[in-house]
Order: structure tokens, then sequence, then C-alpha cells
């Protein structure tokens, strides 16, 4: 059996931006051929919110699209993740900045902008929602729905060996 990708989203608290990328990926990844052989999780670079449920507007804004992340609980990015993780797909720049600023000498992990990487938007950010209303939650939304079509095309692409 082929070796699974694995993808950590990272973002400022895991409770709004990440926990969100994970559902969709998931729900996205889930009903495609690449079904099984990708590991999603999602982590913060904070530690304001670990253990807690995604913001409920996050929470409500998912499930009008059909994905449930209730269960998702929030967890701060670790040192382990840089040798678990083949990909930490970042929400924004000062994410990005953090998670390479954290990373210890011989780590597994590459790490890249989600909308970069997936192809959506060159340097592009995920804006973060917290401070908005549910018409942000909806633009990201929008955008981690974008970045799923990326993700799968580029994990098809890239690793077709590892992937069967």
């Amino acid at each position: 059996m082929a070796e699974s990708i694995r993808l950590l989203v990272v973002c400022l608290g895991n409770f709004c931006r990440s926990p969100v990328a994970e559902g969709v990926l998931r729900a996205r990844i889930g009903v495609s051929t690449l079904a099984g052989r990708v590991e999603l999780d999602s982590a913060g670079t904070g530690d304001w919110h670990i253990g807690e449920p995604p913001d409920r507007r996050a929470i409500a804004n998912a499930a009008e699209h059909g994905i449930d992340i209730s269960q998702l609980r929030a967890r701060q990015l670790a040192a382990a993740d840089y040798r678990h993780f083949d990909w930490l797909l970042c929400a924004d720049r000062a994410n990005l900045r953090d998670v390479r600023a954290r990373m210890p000498t011989g780590s597994h992990a590459q790490a890249a902008l989600l909308l970069d990487w997936a192809g959506v938007e060159a340097d592009g950010e995920i804006p973060d929602p917290y401070t908005g209303g549910p018409a942000q939650f909806e633009h990201v939304f929008h955008l981690l729905d974008r970045a799923a079509d990326g993700v799968i095309a580029r994990l098809r692409h890239e690793y077709p060996d590892r992937l069967g």
C-alpha cells in the first residue's frame, strides 16, 4: 500500500481558519480518489484555545455547507508536527513566519502558504474572520473551498507514487 501524504493546516489559534480548512479538506478529499490516502489535521501557533471547539460562527458557517467541524478541538503546533507531517500549510504570512521560526533542525515538514501551495493565489492569505461577521466567515469558507480543489490537484500531480 502507498504511503499517505500528511498535511497540517496552521493558523493563529486553531479556532477559525484552520479547523474550517481541515473540515473542507476532509470532506472534499473524502469523496475523491484520494480518500484514505491523505492524513489531515490542524493546529495553531498560539495556545489561547487549546482543547476548545472551533469558533461557533465557524461551526455554523461550515454546517451551512454540509460540513461538521463541531467535534474538532484546538491544539497548538508541536515540535513533533515537524517530523510527522509532509506539509505545514499556513493561513497567512505571519503564521508562515512563526512556523518557519519554530522549525527544529532536521525537520521533515515543509512550510508554505495554503492558498499559494494550492495554486489559488500567489502569496495569498486567508484573512482572519475572528473580529468579523457572517460575511467574513463565508468569504473564508469560499477561499478554502477553492483551495481544496487545488490541494487535490497538486497531490495527484506531485505524489502519484505515494498516493497509488
